[in-house]
């Protein structure tokens, strides 16, 4: 198996997108909201800041403890939504289990929600209408669109915890022209042959050794989006080393679909300014 690792195609798109920062007088702004202490959102949070400070955008963040009200939370991102400096607003995943996440999410002006997350963007990309598209599956078509390969009328098969994942990385995939479908973490025995026979797999669930190297086919792409740390390990949803008799791609767990998202997330935010600017 090739390593497929996103951090070149994240460089070569904030390069670009650094560069067009460079001939703006004003410069986007992206805020983020950060509630509680997990160590993983802390991270990701700590490297949005750091490449969004190395292509010119402004970043505001705002760390709230893990007691914090739910209506605080509410207000701060009123607040942000009122903001003009601020173009881009996200609220790190997962929220304490006392939150409302839907709610939380559905409170950010659809013109600022650069992750996709919002239910209205998530309807207009469904639809194939304009809107902001969602980071996550954007980054995974991008990586798998640069291994090279005349994608039209590969087969793929995603790996969900949820239908709305499954429904929209489907639909990312059928959009490069992918025969794509989705199943469910539980409906996976029933569901072995077609995995076995995609030609693309691409899995997000956050459960370490969900899949083994004898359900792929030979020469295919796997994308594995899931992350979670056990012990000191950060592992995915792959048992890495039961792939390496294969050929074809694999991304490693870090360091796969993680730069790419970021950069993604920095792309929206680009997007998300130069349209509000139009709107003045």
């Amino acid at each position: 198996m090739k390593l497929l690792y996103g951090k070149l195609v994240a460089q070569i798109l904030l390069s670009r997108l650094k560069n067009d920062i460079l001939m703006l007088d004003k410069k986007p702004g992206l805020a983020v909201v950060l509630v509680g202490n997990d160590s993983a959102s802390k991270l990701y949070v700590d490297l949005k800041e750091k490449k969004a400070e190395e292509i010119g955008i402004n970043f505001s963040r705002y760390d709230f403890p893990e007691n914090v009200s739910q209506d605080e939370i509410l207000s701060q991102i009123e607040k942000l939504n009122a903001d003009e400096k601020i173009n881009g607003i996200i609220v790190q995943l997962p929220l304490p289990k006392n939150f409302d996440t839907q709610k939380i999410i559905s409170s950010i002006d659809p013109k600022k929600d650069v992750d996709g997350f919002h239910p209205e963007n998530t309807q207009l990309f469904l639809k194939g209408e304009a809107g902001m598209s969602p980071v996550f599956p954007r980054a995974i078509a991008q990586l798998i669109k640069s291994v090279g390969e005349n994608l039209n009328g590969k087969t793929g098969i995603v790996i969900a915890n949820s239908d709305e994942f499954g429904q929209i990385m489907s639909t990312m995939l059928s959009r490069e022209n992918v025969i794509a479908q989705y199943v469910l973490t539980e409906n996976i025995p029933s569901k072995l042959g077609e995995i076995k026979v995609s030609d693309i797999v691409v899995s997000a669930v956050g459960s370490p050794g969900l899949l083994g190297g004898q359900m792929f086919k030979d020469g295919s792409i796997i994308i594995d989006g899931g992350i979670e740390k056990v012990g000191d390990s950060v592992l995915g949803d792959v048992d890495f080393a039961s792939t390496e008799a294969l050929s074809g791609w694999i991304t490693p767990v870090p360091g796969g679909v993680g730069p790419l998202t970021i950069a993604c997330l920095l792309e929206n935010t680009f997007l998300a300014f130069e349209a509000q600017q139009k709107e003045k």
